[in-house]
C-alpha cells in the first residue's frame, strides 16, 4: 500500500480529489521528520509511515482535535529522534 493510500485512509477519504494536497503534506512531514531526526526519507517503516498519518491528519482542513494530535505528532517525532536507529546523526545509520 503506498503511503498516500495509508493517508487517505487515515483521513477517510475515497476520492482523488485531494491527492495533491495530501501528496504536498506527505513531503511536508517527511522533510519536518528529517529535520527533526536526520533520517532518510525512507517511508516503508511502520512507525514513520503513523507519524506521518499523523502530520496529515492534523494539516488537512479544519481539525476539531487539533491539539490532541499535535501533541501525538510531537511525541512520535521525539520519540524517533531519540531511537538508536532511526536517527543518522552518528553518520549512515539508517531505519
Amino acid at each position: 500500500m503506498t503511503l498516500l493510500n495509508l493517508v487517505k485512509m487515515a483521513l477517510r477519504i475515497t476520492s482523488d480529489a485531494y491527492d495533491a494536497q495530501l501528496n504536498m503534506l506527505i513531503a511536508a512531514a517527511e522533510k519536518d521528520l528529517k529535520l527533526a531526526t536526520g533520517i532518510s526519507e525512507e517511508t516503508d517503516d511502520e512507525l514513520i509511515q503513523q507519524a506521518i498519518c499523523t502530520y496529515c491528519m492534523l494539516n488537512f482542513g479544519i481539525v476539531d482535535d487539533a491539539e490532541r494530535l499535535k501533541k501525538s505528532y510531537d511525541e512520535q517525532k521525539a520519540q524517533l529522534s531519540m531511537a538508536t536507529g532511526y536517527t543518522d546523526w552518528l553518520g549512515g545509520k539508517e531505519v
